[in-house]
């Protein structure tokens, strides 16, 4: 049944909104709009989107924007990255979205990382997975197979800086935690332990610093070899800092998300063979999946309006039409789509559940926005030393928070 629109059923959605490049179209936006249209005609609303997006490292991030607009009720709807949606559960900003229709089709993955103090807080429209982006045609050049551990991928990395090649890793300044995360957590997401290793780290028993060192050992590795650029790192937005020169074929490995290699504003159309693979660690090339999702403020104002628009928007029905269009991983257990080939040996590796959560709300220190601030710090030249303080003080930090609830 459709509905006449009305200009009082008005939902807010605040958004980030990618930067454009002339005569390409944006298909990630494609994908979310067709959903909301969907929701608009079924219900007759109106989503009005609001949008953000930084210009260079020195403005605000959209993170902080967010936090800022979630905290002062400014909209109904937000897609919120997963630090933030930890922030903002915890400070019980965010309505529980358990209810909803669509939330009992979700993957177990989706709840694992979105679920805060027994709340569903936030749904994504697809499940975000990080690989690595090899150009395969420069590693069949100098007869390299593709790394799966980390002895492995420095090893890659010394024979293409032999070679001429100055950078062999391109880097922004928000993705390099996935090298961590991946090595960090690689055994205790596969090891057949993981609840009892969680609960051990919320309770102090053990320290994420030790999961930690590995990974940020490995970074400074990178650096004082020169295979990756840490100052140009630093300043770098994602895909823009790296993305001209690995299309050009002078980069032969970035990171980025799944849905980079099917955007022609990202990489969805090299001149050369191109595969996205997990990251190295102990186990093998490992999948990084932290988790963003659409989350309905607290004291929306139009929050009854916004919450059947959520409904609507992550149905199984809009889900479909998403998957399909942007050719991602649809949270919902119901949905799926046929990868393109330069994806499979990611996409392999998670049908076999095999894969690291770049965000966990069972975890009461907060991952993907925290690790991704400490590698900054690297970059700017902390040592491995004091980047596992920090992480020891955050996690001190949490456990004294915690005894403050229970008192």
């Amino acid at each position: 049944m459709t509905f006449e629109k009305q200009k009082d059923h008005v939902v807010t959605l605040f958004s980030p909104m990618e930067k454009t490049m002339p005569d390409v179209d944006n298909v990630a936006r494609s994908a979310s709009e067709k959903t909301v249209i969907l929701a608009e005609e079924r219900l007759g609303v109106t989503v009005d989107y609001i949008t953000y997006t930084a210009e260079d490292y020195q403005d605000k991030t959209y993170d902080d924007i967010t936090l800022d607009r979630a905290r002062n009720n400014m909209d109904d709807l937000y897609l919120l990255n997963p630090d933030v949606i930890q922030i903002l559960a915890q400070e019980n900003k965010l309505m529980d979205l358990s209810g909803l229709d669509s939330a009992k089709n979700l993957r177990d993955v989706v709840k694992a990382a979105n679920v805060v103090d027994g709340k569903l807080v936030a749904i994504p429209q697809e499940v975000v997975a990080y690989g690595l982006f090899i150009n395969k045609d420069l590693f069949d050049q100098y007869h390299l197979e593709l790394p799966d551990t980390p002895e492995e991928f420095l090893a890659c990395c010394r024979v293409f800086k032999e070679n001429g090649i100055e950078t062999p890793v391109g880097a922004n300044r928000w993705w390099l935690e996935t090298f961590v995360l991946a090595q960090a957590y690689a055994d205790l997401y596969n090891g057949g332990n993981t609840e009892a290793e969680i609960a051990a780290l919320n309770s102090g028993e053990a320290k994420y610093s030790d999961y930690m060192r590995t990974g940020f050992e490995f970074l400074q590795e990178m650096i004082d070899c020169g295979y990756i650029d840490a100052q140009k790192a630093y300043m770098s937005e994602a895909i823009e800092g790296e993305g001209a020169d690995f299309l050009a074929g002078k980069t032969p490995i970035v990171m980025a998300y799944w849905g980079a290699a099917n955007t022609e504003t990202a990489y969805g159309n090299p001149d050369f063979n191109m595969l996205v693979i997990g990251f190295p660690s102990s186990r093998g090339q490992m999948p990084v999946m932290p988790m963003t999702g659409i989350a309905v403020g607290i004291q929306a104002e139009h929050a009854e309006d916004a919450m059947k628009t959520l409904d609507i928007m992550t149905s199984d029905e809009a889900l479909q039409i998403y998957t399909e269009t942007n050719k991602v991983i649809s949270p919902s257990k119901n949905v799926s789509v046929d990868c393109i080939p330069a994806l499979k040996p990611l996409n392999d590796r998670i049908n076999e559940n095999i894969y690291v959560l770049g965000s966990n709300a069972s975890m009461k220190l907060e991952q993907w926005g925290n690790t991704c601030i400490i590698v900054r710090k690297l970059l700017n030249g902390a040592t491995v030393d004091e980047c596992m303080a920090e992480f020891d003080r955050l996690q001190a930090e949490s456990l004294e928070k915690q005894t403050d609830k229970i008192e």
